[in-house]
């Protein structure tokens, strides 16, 4: 497992970005480099299980990550910890391919900056999913900017 770091600053305030980022609707708009139609179910609230999906190539909606809000403050920064995966609805915590994910993390952190938002992303990832991760949060990070300075 090894980290990655990403960050954009956004001409807009914290709380705006914030709420652009976890708000489902608009969650839904800049998660669409990881997978059109993603989405989540559950709570950011700290200790909340939350579930993040995404459509297959037929439409069909059955796969995704089990995960728990490790720590949320509001408007600051929000750690997710990754505990299993989601296989065809159910939520699976053991096997070889979860074990490699039990355990990461994906940090975001939120900090005024010249008038606007600095928005960093640190995440956990495999070595196999590393250049396609770093192409697609390049991208999503570009369009929660856009997002949020509208």
């Amino acid at each position: 497992m090894q980290k990655l770091h990403f960050s954009i600053f956004i001409n807009a305030p914290r709380e705006k970005v914030w709420n652009t980022m976890l708000d489902d609707a608009t969650y839904r708009i800049w998660t669409t480099p990881f997978c059109p139609g993603s989405f989540y179910e559950g709570s950011w609230e700290q200790g909340s299980e939350i579930k993040f999906f995404g459509p297959d190539e037929t439409g069909k909606v059955t796969d995704g990550m089990y995960s728990k809000i490790a720590e949320n403050r509001l408007h600051e920064f929000v750690s997710i910890a990754h505990l299993g995966m989601i296989k065809n609805g159910e939520v699976v915590t053991t096997g070889e391919e979860i074990e490699k994910w039990v355990g990461a993390h994906e940090n975001y952190t939120f900090v005024d900056k010249d008038g606007g938002t600095e928005v960093s992303v640190d995440l956990d990832i495999t070595d196999e999913y590393k250049d396609a991760f770093t192409e697609m949060w390049n991208k999503a990070l570009v369009i929660l900017k856009e997002l949020a300075e509208k």
